[in-house]
């Protein structure tokens, strides 16, 4: 409406000039001269209020597209004091610019909705441009998963993670790919996720973080005690009976020894056989009801403890042990108010097979040491770590040590660390492992909050 009063304004102009000139040309023809010099000054001084009048127009205008081009739309063009001819300008320009104004207030809220969203969420969400590699942006989640304050482009990653690095280049969009996080001190496995999309033609990539550490290790432990209830299920009821049949023959041969002859000493060997059966069927039903521990620990009695008190119980326990064999214990703990929501008992059982695992790895040498600590993380988890200076172990047993029926030493049952990390589970938080081959190992218990 606006515009069209302008338009109007226009219009009247030019037919008023067109009038004008038509009757220049009219007493030209005429000859009538004389009237001339009455409207040649009409004829000039529309021409110039016509100049003057687009100079306006053209001020007006360019300031307005200043305006639009640097995206300043609280500008406000005064209509008041503004010519006449320029008010309706003015005014329909003050009217663009506030919807302009309200469309990008829209954009900014919509944009800072979701980018609160996307902080909110636990998945860590990565974006870079495909070209050049520049990440346009990360959300907290995934600063705090990788523990990166910032990164700037995402070439930058394979200073910190190599393999996770190659992991994320090589990941087509809308593939899924389980793939390693490591960090300083520990790793995680993680589900990354691609999509890709463009924009003023450029390529911007995608990518989902997100930790199934958790998640895998649950599910590789229910599967771990399926087996193993039918696995100790099986061997009880098979070999239960060859145990009780050993031992009735054992009993029905010792009753009938002096019947037989034993010149050859045939009667002592069926004997010892008799026994060796009976002893390692003895032995495997042992073994299964071991197992069967794996299964038995569903809930937990928890209370709230100092992590202080649960060292000093420990020290109480184990001092004996560590003075016969020479083994120094050092416990640190800069901050003694740090407490843990805890089965106490549990957890006194994971940290003393921790404890027995380190006094056998620093056994042969010279300088044994075992080091007990405690700290928060500045994601506030609370992590206890006990640490030797004992052998340590290869890179590819690590990953197998937490398996139910795998040791390292010769005389192992393999339950001990299965035990511990399904403790660690039932607690909501995680048991790993750090080990360099002839310096040392040093397994960290963390907590959630």
């Amino acid at each position: 409406m606006i515009f069209k009063k302008y338009e109007w304004r226009i219009l009247v102009r030019v037919l008023l000039v067109f009038v004008t000139l038509f009757a220049t040309s009219y007493l030209l023809v005429r000859g009538l001269h004389i009237y001339l010099l009455l409207v040649l000054p009409i004829v000039i001084y529309q021409v110039v209020d016509m100049y003057r009048f687009y100079q306006k127009t053209k001020k007006e205008l360019d300031q307005f597209v200043e305006s639009i081009h640097y995206r300043d739309f609280s500008r406000h063009f005064d209509v008041k004091h503004a010519p006449v001819e320029v008010q309706p300008l003015r005014k329909g320009f003050n009217e663009i610019n506030t919807t302009f104004k309200v469309m990008s207030k829209e954009k900014e809220t919509q944009y800072q909705y979701v980018q609160k969203i996307l902080e909110l969420v636990d998945t860590g969400i990565l974006s870079y441009m495909e070209s050049t590699g520049e990440v346009i942006w990360m959300n907290e989640s995934l600063k705090r998963m990788l523990q990166l304050p910032y990164l700037k482009t995402i070439h930058s990653l394979s200073k910190r993670d190599t393999e996770l690095y190659k992991e994320i280049l090589s990941l087509r969009p809308g593939e899924n790919k389980i793939a390693t996080a490591h960090l300083e001190t520990s790793s995680f496995k993680i589900l990354l996720s691609a999509t890709a999309f463009q924009t003023e033609g450029n390529i911007y990539k995608l990518i989902a973080f997100q930790n199934v550490n958790e998640a895998l290790d649950e599910t590789e432990s229910k599967a771990w005690q399926k087996l193993l209830s039918v696995l100790t299920h099986e061997i009880m009821n098979s070999v239960a009976p060859i145990s009780s049949l050993a031992e009735t023959l054992k009993h029905r041969l010792q009753q009938s020894v002096s019947l037989l002859n034993n010149d050859s000493g045939s009667v002592d060997d069926l004997e010892l056989g008799i026994e060796t059966i009976k002893r390692r069927s003895d032995g495997l039903l042992k073994f299964a009801e071991t197992y069967r521990s794996l299964n038995k620990i569903t809930k937990l009695n928890l209370k709230k403890i100092y992590v202080r008190d649960i060292f000093e119980n420990l020290l109480q326990l184990m001092q004996p042990t560590l003075e016969q064999k020479n083994i120094d214990l050092e416990t640190i703990l800069k901050d003694t108010d740090i407490s843990l929501e805890v089965d106490t008992d549990l957890l006194e059982q994971v940290m003393i097979n921790l404890l027995l695992n380190a006094i056998e790895a620093v056994k042969e040498k010279p300088d044994p040491r075992i080091i007990l600590s405690a700290y928060t993380t500045s994601n506030h988890k609370t992590v206890i770590k006990i640490s030797d200076n004992g052998n340590g172990m290869p890179a590819e047993l690590l990953d197998k040590i937490f398996i139910p029926f795998f040791s390292t030493k010769k005389s192992g049952s393999g339950i001990g660390l299965s035990l511990c990390k399904q403790i660690m589970m039932l607690h909501k938080g995680t048991i790993q492992v750090q080990s360099v081959e002839g310096e040392g190992t040093a397994f960290l218990l963390q907590f959630g909050n």
